[in-house]
């Protein structure tokens, strides 16, 4: 079932939707699933496949940088365990800010997970490509764990590659989500 838009940043809505129609003329159905995701449940995904001694480096990184409300998402998310699906902390993904958005292809009704060619075409790379042309990244073209259900506004991969600072990120979280 698809979420809803709302509340994405205005510009990423636009050039989601975009992408979105592009893909459906060429018979492609992208369903957005998740969307907004608050600070607590990327530390719930970034816990994951962690071991404990990496979990308080974390949490120790945080506090270090002038980051505690994002220190303690980490610690208030508690054990987690499953497959790595993150490398982003708390407030370091584009989910946080409004600004990243999840689809999964829809084949004969049903979700289609695999990104290997299938038939004629496979509806994530043309995700990708139609994301691309609209002017946002596509996870699956990042050189390390490429995401294909993944599309973001910004090319810079986490806010401090975009030049904030862990005060500055935390800051705007606590603003957003505290």
């Amino acid at each position: 079932m698809a979420i809803s838009l709302d509340g994405l940043d205005d510009d990423f809505r636009a050039s989601l939707e975009k992408t979105l129609d592009a893909c459906a003329k060429v018979g492609v159905v992208m369903i957005p699933y998740f969307g907004r995701r608050t600070p607590l449940e990327q530390a719930k995904l970034w816990r994951q496949s962690r071991t404990r001694q990496q979990i308080d480096a974390g949490i120790q990184k945080l506090k270090d940088h002038g980051a505690p409300f994002l220190a303690d998402c980490i610690a208030s998310a508690g054990p987690q365990h499953g497959p790595h699906v993150t490398g982003a902390m708390p407030g370091f993904s584009w989910h946080q800010w409004l600004e990243a958005m999840d689809c999964y292809w829809e084949r004969d009704g049903d979700a289609e997970w695999s990104t290997d060619l299938l038939g004629e075409k496979n509806g994530y790379r043309i995700f990708a490509s139609k994301a691309t042309a609209a002017g946002l990244t596509a996870g699956g073209y990042w050189q390390s764990l490429k995401d294909w259900p993944h599309v973001q506004k910004r090319a810079s991969g986490s806010p401090v590659s975009a030049g904030m600072t862990y005060a500055e990120i935390n800051a705007k979280m606590q603003e957003l989500y505290g």
